[in-house]
C-alpha cells in the first residue's frame, strides 16, 4: 500500500499553488512526475485522486493557515 504517498501528494496539493496548479491543468502527467520520484501510486489512488472535484483541492488550500502555504511568485505581474 502506498498510503505515506498519498498523504505526501494532498499535502503537497493543499500547500503547494504552484503544484497544485500544474495538477490540475494535467493530472496525469504531475502523478507521473510525483512516480517517477520514487513514489508509489496504485492504479485505484491514482483513479480517486483524478476523479477528487478540482475545486476541493483549491478550497482545501484557503481554509489552511497561510503558514503552511509554499508561496508561489508567478501570479506576480513582474
Amino acid at each position: 500500500m502506498s498510503h505515506r504517498s498519498i498523504e505526501v501528494l494532498i499535502g503537497r496539493l493543499i500547500t503547494d499553488e504552484a503544484f497544485r496548479r500544474a495538477f490540475l491543468n494535467s493530472p496525469y502527467s504531475v502523478i507521473g512526475s510525483f512516480i517517477l520520484t520514487g513514489h508509489e501510486l496504485t492504479a485505484t489512488e491514482i483513479m480517486a485522486l483524478t476523479a477528487t472535484p478540482a475545486d476541493l483541492w483549491q478550497l482545501a488550500a484557503e481554509q489552511i493557515d497561510s503558514r503552511l502555504q509554499k508561496a508561489s511568485l508567478s501570479s506576480v505581474g513582474f
